[in-house]
């Protein structure tokens, strides 16, 4: 947890020891106010005692408490100051730090665990600082304190006392040991809780169309078991401290008045006023070292899980992230080519390369395109030029340079991606079309329009209540796939970029809507260079290079009617979708 303290600021720090200086005050005047009670009980026990001495002893009493009360909210009021800001900067840091991350890391940190890190995990540290900076801090400044001052007010009590303490520690201790490995367990449940409530949200129509729901429901059922198992054993532990801290307490309190009957009785008049004045201030003393470890044993039930949370979170921000920006801007000669140059990539821990040997060269204007079997390495190759991945051998060169060289920023400016998943954000048509930073152009109303109409989606987004202001739910999920689509396509072409990517980004239009689409990008686009992903011939066909894969290798490069007499993989691939003289009149 010590990591994490050093996002506290100087404010931070300045509030912090104005509350451990208010802390100290507050812990003098409680622990005075026993003696303003000893001397009530002698000024009652003495003869010819004046009431106004009595009630000045317990005026100073009343401000004593007073000033404790006051203290205590200020100091409450700084504590949950820290605690927020705290809490604001490791989020926002937690956020940063997760956008920088590759595909890499996203699979190694589940979105399930990412998003329990980033709320319930940093909650956890929050709520101990919050805590912790009022009774952490005062507890044991508060035991240490009495006990000093009860030393030498009767060595009886001070042994009953030191037993008692050591009944709670030894309880504490106990509890801790069992506890904290268990902690880890209650986050990574969560985890799994997050995790099958995401897969229920998000495939509830899968569910639905397929009258799963008995059996996700059983699914969340057993995870959601495990994690109440858990909990009800470490709550059921930390229950059993409450019992203990009552008999403890309570139990000092009796021992030290039968303690004091014995001593008062075998002692003298004179003495007998001194022992009863020293019991009242040694009960009361006795108390407030048997609270303060109520309240240590508070913030021990709390600091297992916070510690715990603390690691979780650390472990994102000590994430070493794989793809690395380059040293600095570039200036290119070259503009809109792509080049790989013996190209090998294998996904991280997998014994196999994925794409092997792989070489080519498209120049700027030219389109490119990318065809072959499932998991023959189509998406996989692309995604090597945005850097989702690093090329594990060989270069792919972006205008001349190694994207490794880049600056991610000025990279991806250079690059309009589709992916093959359509993704549209919560907010308007507008706001999708015009998302991004975009080289810090400002996308006009008049470019999203043109960019609309040139993926064929005017005709729908006018009919839309709000038309290019309309609104787009989470997912897109009120519009059809194919609208998500041609939204997410005119997003790319907004941006006017160097280099288009689509990686399968057809799949969801209708031929005709397609080709017409083809047909308007192709003249758009002409002085950009194209990177197309299909499976569809009909799409590719006219691409000025095709470049066919299979099992991860390059089998075949060439134009279609090239590939057609020269590419049996090809060939085959064409045939399986269009007729001979549908391939002769293409």
């Amino acid at each position: 947890m010590g990591k994490l303290f050093k996002n506290l600021t100087k404010k931070d720090v300045s509030c912090i020891l104005i509350s451990l200086g208010l802390i100290i005050f507050q812990v003098w005047l409680e622990l005075k106010m026993p003696d303003y009670m000893s001397s009530i009980t002698r000024l009652v026990q003495t003869e010819g005692s004046l009431m106004k001495d009595i009630l000045l002893q317990g005026g100073y009493m009343l401000a004593c408490a007073l000033g404790s009360l006051l203290s205590a909210i200020v100091v409450g009021y700084f504590a949950s100051n820290v605690a927020s800001h705290f809490a604001t900067v490791v989020r926002s840091k937690i956020f940063h730090k997760i956008q920088s991350f590759g595909t890499e890391e996203m699979k190694k940190f589940s979105t399930s665990s990412l998003i329990t890190r980033t709320t319930n995990d940093v909650t956890q540290v929050d709520m101990m600082i919050g805590m912790g900076l009022q009774m952490m801090v005062k507890a044991p400044i508060m035991a240490v304190w009495a006990i000093l001052k009860i030393l030498n007010k009767g060595f009886e009590w001070s042994i009953l006392t030191a037993v008692c303490v050591a009944v709670l520690l030894f309880t504490v201790t106990t509890l801790m040991i069992i506890v904290l490995p268990r902690f880890e367990k209650v986050q990574k449940l969560i985890d799994k809780v997050n995790g099958v409530t995401r897969e229920n949200l998000s495939g509830i129509r899968v569910i639905r169309a397929f009258n799963a729901e008995q059996f996700q429901g059983e699914r969340f059922e057993k995870v959601n078991a495990d994690l109440t198992k858990q909990q009800l054993f470490n709550q059921r532990c930390f229950a059993t401290m409450n019992p203990i801290m009552n008999l403890v307490m309570y139990g000092l309190t009796l021992g030290i008045y039968v303690i004091g009957s014995f001593l008062i009785q075998a002692a003298g008049m004179v003495d007998k006023i001194t022992l009863f004045s020293n019991m009242v201030v040694f009960s009361q003393y006795g108390m407030q070292v048997i609270m303060s470890f109520l309240m240590l044993a508070m913030i021990f039930m709390m600091w297992p899980r916070a510690q715990i949370s603390a690691k979780r979170i650390n472990e994102i921000l000590d994430e070493q992230v794989t793809i690395q920006d380059g040293k600095a801007t570039l200036s290119t000669k070259e503009v809109g080519t792509i080049e790989f140059k013996n190209v090998n990539f294998k996904y991280p821990d997998a014994d196999e390369y994925l794409l092997k040997d792989i070489s080519f060269k498209v120049n700027r204007g030219e389109t490119i395109a990318f065809i072959g079997s499932t998991g023959a390495g189509k998406s996989s190759l692309i995604n090597l030029v945005p850097r989702f991945y690093d090329a594990t051998d060989g270069e792919v060169l972006v205008d001349g340079v190694n994207v490794k060289d880049y600056k991610q920023e000025e990279l991806h400016n250079r690059i309009g991606y589709v992916p093959q998943r359509a993704i549209l954000f919560t907010g308007t048509i507008s706001s999708n079309v015009a998302y991004g930073e975009n080289g810090k152009k400002n996308i006009t109303k008049e470019k999203i329009k043109e960019a609309i109409r040139v993926a064929q989606g005017t005709d729908f987004v006018e009919k839309m209540d709000g038309s290019y202001e309309a609104h787009i739910a989470r997912g897109g999920t009120n519009v059809s796939g194919g609208q998500k689509q041609r939204l997410s396509i005119a997003r790319a072409i907004a941006r006017d970029p160097e280099i288009y990517i689509f990686d399968d980004s057809f799949s969801a239009l209708d031929y005709k809507t397609d080709a017409t689409l083809r047909k308007e990008l192709k003249r758009y686009t002409k002085d950009a260079t194209s990177m197309i992903v299909a499976q569809r011939i009909g799409t590719i066909m006219h691409a000025d290079k095709i470049i066919v894969l299979d099992k991860g290798k390059c089998v075949g490069m060439g134009t279609h009617k090239e590939l057609l007499k020269n590419c049996d993989v090809y060939k085959e691939i064409a045939l399986s979708q269009l007729s001979e003289e549908e391939l002769k009149d293409a």
